[in-house]
Order: C-alpha cells, then sequence, then structure tokens
C-alpha cells in the first residue's frame, strides 16, 4: 500500500496519457490533411535540398517536412491517421517531460497537475488537434529535453542537449527561444565551463545561421516598429490568455473562438504576481537559477511573436497558447521550487485542475468541429477534381472562391492528381461524396462546375420553340421541376418576356449552387457538360415567369 502511495503520480499520469491519447485519436478520427499540410505534400514532393530547407512562412521546417515525406512514402494518402498518431506522440512526449521538469522542483503531485493540465488544454486545440502544429510542439518538446539534458552538467548531457537544440530549430523558429534559454543556462554556470559547453549554442546557431544564408533570407517578415513598440501590450495579452487558459478561463464555451479570451486571464496574472511577490519578500527566498533560462525563452517567444504580428497571429491565438503554457508552467515550478503543498492543499490543487479541464474540454471539442467542417470540404473538393480528372486543366487551383475555405490554395489539379497516382486518395469516393454533410455537397457541386469545366453560350434571338423528344417544357413561375441532365450538349430556349435564373446542382440536395449566365427573354443558351467519371446526373432548374423549354443530346 505504501508503494502504490508513493507511486501514485505516475500511475494518474498513465492513466491520464491513456486518456489523452484515446480521445486525441477520437476526435480526429474522420480528419483528413488540413491546411498548411498540403504545402508539403503537393510543393515539396520531391527529395531535394530547397524542398527541404526552403521556409514555411519564415521557419525552416525541415524536420516536419521529413516527418511527412516519410509517413506519406510508407502509408500513402489514403489515410491521414499516421500523422495524427504522430502528433499524439509528441503531445504525450511533450507532457512527460513537463513532468520531469517540474517534479525536479516542486514534487510528483503539482507535476502531475501540470502535465494533465496540458494534455486537456482546450484553448490550445490548433496544436492539440492538427498534425502540423508539430512545426510548434517539435521545438518545446525538444526545448524541454535540451534544459533537462543541460541539468545533468556532464559531457554526454551537453551532446544531447547540443542535438536536441539542433531538432528544436529544425522544426521552427520556435526552436530559437530555446537556443536563448540553453545560452542563458550555460552562462549561469561557472565561467570556466563557458567555452567548453559554449558548442551546446554554437553548433545550432552556425546550422541556423547556414540555412538563413541559403534559404531563410528570402522569408516574409512582419517586423515593424508599429508592432516593436506595440510588443509590451502583445506580452502582456499574451500571458495573461494563457494563465487564463490553464484554469479554464481562456475561453468562453458557449462560443465558438478560434483563440483565448484575456479577460479572466488579466485579473488571475495580477493576482498570481501579488502572491508570488508576497511570497518572496516573506520567506526572502532567491530565485532559482532555473528560472532565468525559462524566462529568457518566454520573453523572446512573446517578443518574436509581438515584432511580426498580423491579423491572425494575435497574442490569444489557439496555437501560441501551447507554448506559452508550458513555458508558464516551467516558469511557475521554478518559482515555487522546493515548496511541499499539505494534503488538503494537493486535494484542493487538483480539484481545481479537473474544474479547468471541464470548459477546456468544451472548447477542444469546438475546435475539433471547426476541423471536421474543413475535413469536410477538403474531402469533397478533392473528390470533386479526381470525378474531373479526363477534362480539369492541371492548373485548375481550390480557391477559397469555390473551395469554401482558404485552406486549400496548396491544390492544383495536376500535381494533386499526380499524387494520387503515387500515394492513392484522401478524397471522398462516390459513395461517401453522396452521404457527406451538405456543405460538402455544395462546394463539390462549385468546383466540379469549374473543373470540367461547365460551359454555356447564348445566342440572343435564337428562340425558335424547338420541338422533339428530347425537349421538356418548364413550367413557367419559380416552381418549375427540375430537369436532369446528362453529359453533352444541353439547348435552354427561354420566350420572349423577362430574363430566367438557371442554376445546377449534382451532389447538393435542396439547392442549386452552381449558378449558369442568365437567359435572356427570346434567346437559346446551349450548356455543355463534358464527360466524367461519375454516372450521376446533374439537375436543372429554369425559373422563368413565360416559361421555358430544355432540349437535351447526350453524347
Amino acid at each position: 500500500m505504501e508503494r502504490l502511495q508513493r507511486n501514485a503520480p505516475l500511475v494518474l499520469l498513465a492513466a491520464a496519457f491513456v486518456a489523452a491519447a484515446a480521445m486525441t485519436l477520437a476526435l480526429t478520427a474522420h480528419f483528413t490533411f488540413l491546411q498548411d499540410t498540403w504545402e508539403f505534400l503537393m510543393s515539396r514532393r520531391q527529395l531535394s535540398a530547397d524542398n527541404l530547407f526552403r521556409p514555411h512562412n519564415e521557419h525552416l521546417v525541415v524536420f516536419p517536412v521529413l516527418i511527412e515525406k516519410l509517413l506519406v512514402a510508407v502509408f500513402g494518402m489514403t489515410s491521414a491517421l499516421p500523422e495524427y498518431i504522430v502528433l499524439t506522440g509528441f503531445l504525450l512526449a511533450t507532457a512527460a517531460l513537463l513532468y520531469v521538469y517540474v517534479k525536479r522542483r516542486v514534487g510528483p503531485w503539482l507535476a502531475l497537475f501540470a502535465a494533465v493540465l496540458l494534455l486537456g488544454l482546450g484553448p490550445a486545440w490548433e496544436a492539440l488537434l492538427w498534425p502540423f502544429e508539430i512545426t510548434f510542439i517539435g521545438p518545446v518538446l525538444f526545448g524541454v529535453a535540451m534544459l533537462l539534458a543541460l541539468e545533468r552538467e556532464d559531457r554526454l548531457g551537453d551532446v544531447a542537449a547540443c542535438a536536441f537544440l539542433v531538432l528544436a530549430l529544425g522544426f521552427s523558429g520556435l526552436g530559437i527561444p530555446f537556443g536563448v534559454a540553453a545560452a542563458v543556462a550555460i552562462a549561469l554556470g561557472p565561467r570556466e565551463t563557458w567555452l567548453r559547453r559554449s558548442f551546446v549554442v554554437v553548433i545550432p546557431a552556425l546550422l541556423y545561421v547556414v540555412w538563413y544564408l541559403g534559404w531563410g533570407h528570402d522569408a516574409q517578415t512582419h517586423i515593424s516598429l508599429h508592432n516593436i513598440l506595440s510588443s509590451p501590450r502583445f506580452v502582456a495579452e499574451a500571458l495573461a490568455a494563457v494563465v487564463g487558459s490553464l484554469v479554464g478561463l481562456g475561453t468562453d464555451p458557449n462560443t465558438t473562438g478560434y483563440g483565448a479570451d484575456p479577460i479572466w486571464g488579466r485579473v488571475l496574472l495580477v493576482a498570481l504576481v501579488i502572491a508570488l511577490a508576497y511570497r518572496q519578500v516573506r520567506t526572502r527566498a532567491g530565485f532559482a537559477p532555473g528560472l532565468w533560462p525559462v524566462a529568457a525563452a518566454a520573453l523572446v517567444n512573446w517578443g518574436l511573436m509581438a515584432f511580426n504580428t498580423i491579423p491572425g497571429r494575435e497574442a490569444t491565438s489557439s496555437r501560441y497558447q501551447y507554448v506559452g503554457a508550458v513555458l508558464v508552467l516551467m516558469i511557475l515550478a521554478n518559482l515555487l521550487r522546493g515548496v511541499r503543498p499539505s494534503r488538503p492543499l494537493l486535494i484542493g490543487l487538483g480539484a481545481l485542475t479537473l474544474l479547468a479541464l471541464g470548459p477546456n474540454l468544451v472548447v477542444l471539442g469546438q475546435g475539433r468541429d471547426t476541423l471536421e467542417a474543413q475535413s469536410v470540404l477538403t474531402r469533397a473538393d478533392t473528390a470533386a477534381i479526381e470525378i474531373a480528372q479526363r477534362t480539369v486543366d492541371p492548373g485548375f487551383q481550390l480557391g477559397p472562391e469555390v473551395a469554401g475555405t482558404s485552406t486549400l490554395v496548396d491544390v492544383f489539379a495536376g500535381e494533386y492528381l499526380s499524387a494520387v497516382d503515387e500515394y492513392g486518395s484522401p478524397a471522398y469516393s462516390e459513395a461517401e461524396l453522396a452521404a457527406a454533410p451538405e456543405e460538402g455537397r455544395r462546394h463539390a457541386d462549385l468546383v466540379l462546375s469549374r473543373a470540367l469545366p461547365l460551359a454555356t453560350v447564348t445566342r440572343l434571338g435564337g428562340y425558335r420553340a424547338a420541338s422533339g423528344s428530347g425537349c421538356v417544357d418548364v413550367a413557367p413561375g419559380a416552381e418549375a421541376e427540375e430537369v436532369p441532365l446528362g453529359p453533352g450538349a444541353t439547348r435552354i430556349e427561354v420566350p420572349p418576356g423577362p430574363d430566367a435564373t438557371v442554376s445546377m446542382r449534382r451532389f447538393a440536395e435542396g439547392e442549386y449552387p452552381v449558378s449558369a449566365a442568365a437567359a435572356t427573354g427570346g434567346s437559346a443558351t446551349v450548356l455543355k457538360i463534358p464527360r466524367d467519371l461519375s454516372p450521376r446526373p446533374w439537375y436543372l432548374r429554369v425559373e422563368a415567369a413565360q416559361g421555358a423549354r430544355v432540349c437535351t443530346s447526350r453524347r
């Protein structure tokens, strides 16, 4: 029994890991490749130095690119599950290292609470549910590993720290704050060890400089005087947002938001600073040496984010909450180093941890709904490209005006179809598309209309009251019945009178998302539908006060 009590934090941590892994994989079960991942899949297919080292935005992302290429080479593109398993592994490994770091300073129970809060940090839903965010999680994982390795203060630890820092920098620019942390940690040691340990920072820094001179200098930057002068406010807002997120008050669970709300965090941050200052004065305890590397990393992290602020990169952004939470928890562990709470206090803190998880998991579910909606559009839009592959222009792009989302701009038909031939398809099958949510079917119709493409030619004054076995009279008014159409040319004749509205659907139901050119009264419009890979008909709707006639000639 005594041994069980001693190991209780580890047992509970293991249970939390199992629950977190199951939750992540369950929430993402129906997801496909999302957003920036398509840049890796489409634009970096060939293994070349430029594809490996070309910056994504302003970041070096060599290791995420290599991971994505390895996963696709081994598992193909039919399922994104392998990359969600990798994401889960990164999240669990980071929480485990955070547990070790905090445990060394304040004991296993507080370390357990810190790890659990991180695993359930709903306002950081982008990091918890989107595999591309290993570009942010990776630097945190290897940055914490680097700091733990430096604490060994031996040759093996320093070599490991150097390797971890290289990895951190190779995942994204978020590794830079941890490089600064490493330099501060070494500088705090005995002066006679500075030169001997300097390689920990120098080697990764030189490699990063080589990359910057070769590729990174071409990356877009958003540094401006305005951002620099506004950076103190950014840092304060970011810190407040993280504090609020950690205690479950960072986002209103009754609304769907993309980032954290710092309102409660501001109040809690002020209260926390006052409480910590009071403790420091009362105990007259000095600051733990481990505080300064982490504090430096936090300052550089939020400072660099502040300098590069643009719409979508606000201090409260969801993906920024994850790294901020890790840094705040590490800072608190150093400020409270040596504290061992009483059992009643631990019970209270455990209860608060569970209470914080409630609203955070609600927010995580909302984030999941956002990404699932993107998955639906992604699978539907790419299915449309595959259906239209006989005639689609290789340069056809899934722009937001037809795709329903701006996250597929890296998908061009030619490159996508080539990748599908090599690695398999992540798109809906035709049967899955027919059963998909309405928004997906609607945008599949829009993509198909552009990808085939559908074409209309209107001849003014061309109305001639055509007749024949292939002609259908459309009743006057807005309640006109739809006319099924196959591939080939269809002639739409509108008698003299008001203009007619012509619209179409194929997979959509209850609406006609594809709008053809208005048919002028007294005109004849020829609609051409190329043959594609689906036998499913199109449905034409003509709304004309004077009625119309639709004549088909299938081929």
